[in-house]
């Protein structure tokens, strides 16, 4: 691990892989500062308790190496600590089910990352598949000021473009993309236009790019200096100060993992097929961070740059966000 990285914080804002043991440690080689991690895609309420469970679980059973984020302090104890910190986090505001009060209960559990909509529609919105993007709902409007009022990052990655464009107008505290790409270099459904990173910018909203091949110029052919030819699309767009990575990435996964994701509500119509597009040549794992370190320096970045897309830019921003919620907790040692 290179000098320059092993000073950095490294922060990822979205990890989806099968999580275990073997994954921990790479978060750890990779010198992984802390990572917001998935525990919900298309489950209810109750099978999302019984996730945030497993997550509390892993932490336990893996404290030597894992730390759970519940502030940006934690953020800085797992680097002094030589930890991961485990941001909990969803890619569906599904697991609130339709009680508002739960986006406090699960604030209490540590979960400070939610995506309104997973691809489709549901209660609150439309996602980037759906046939009709009908906006927001008066359910979704609530729940974006209820986490709001709890210190909730709102993340619109995989949500519709108008309902995008009115969560983005709506919240009263900034918003993320917590893993796209620029469209400009490849129209998909997933990716967002000049315009749309633009719009989030503008509100003090962040942009977390991601490396998933399927969404690359060059699909999966796609290498980490392919991804920072992206990350420097966004740059000539928004800025370095307000984007940072989230590599989207699925370790460990089946095939099975893909269809459930890629089908509507996980059992539904097909959305979108990979064609097993779905591991960055190069960075097939979580211990190869330093890599992307190093493609950034060879690329000429400035030291300030790298800090701040690998995680400074993150820790801001969830600093922002997080601070207006206190939590009742008892910190872990």
């Amino acid at each position: 691990m290179n000098s320059l990285h092993t000073k950095l914080n490294v922060v990822d804002g979205l990890v989806v892989s099968n999580f275990n043991r073997d994954v921990f440690e790479d978060m750890q080689r990779g010198g992984l500062t802390a990572a917001n991690c998935t525990c919900c895609i298309w489950e209810g309420f109750e099978q999302t308790v019984q996730n945030v469970s497993q997550w509390k679980k892993f932490l336990r059973e893996n404290s030597d190496i894992l730390l759970q984020v519940y502030d940006v302090n934690d953020i800085a104890r797992a680097k002094a600590s030589g930890r991961v910190g485990i941001i909990l986090g969803w890619q569906n505001s599904s697991g609130y089910g339709d009680d508002l009060s739960n986006v406090y209960l699960f604030k209490e559990l540590g979960v400070s990352i939610v995506q309104l909509t997973y691809n489709t529609a549901n209660a609150v919105g439309s996602g980037c598949y759906e046939t009709r993007d009908t906006g927001l709902t008066d359910f979704g409007r609530d729940l974006i000021d209820t986490m709001n009022a709890a210190g909730v990052l709102i993340d619109l990655s995989h949500v519709g473009k108008l309902t995008c464009v009115e969560a983005i107008a709506h919240s009263r505290q900034p918003v993320a993309y917590t893993h796209t790409l620029p469209a400009a270099l490849r129209d998909h459904p997933r990716n967002k236009t000049d315009d749309q990173l633009r719009a989030i910018a503008e509100k003090g909203g962040f942009v977390g790019v991601t490396m998933f091949p399927a969404f690359l110029d060059e699909d999966k052919a796609s290498t980490i200096e392919t991804y920072i030819r992206a990350i420097e699309h966004v740059i000539s767009v928004i800025g370095e100060e307000q984007l940072g990575i989230g590599t989207d990435i699925t370790q460990g996964h089946s095939a099975d993992f893909f269809k459930w994701i890629n089908s509507d509500k996980g059992n539904g119509r097909k959305l979108v097929d990979f064609k097993n597009a779905t591991a960055l040549n190069g960075f097939e794992t979580l211990d190869k961070f330093p890599s992307l370190t190093a493609a950034m320096d060879r690329r000429g970045w400035s030291t300030s740059r790298i800090e701040r897309v690998m995680g400074e830019n993150w820790i801001r921003l969830l600093g922002e966000v997080w601070k207006g919620y206190r939590l009742n907790k008892v910190a872990a040692e």
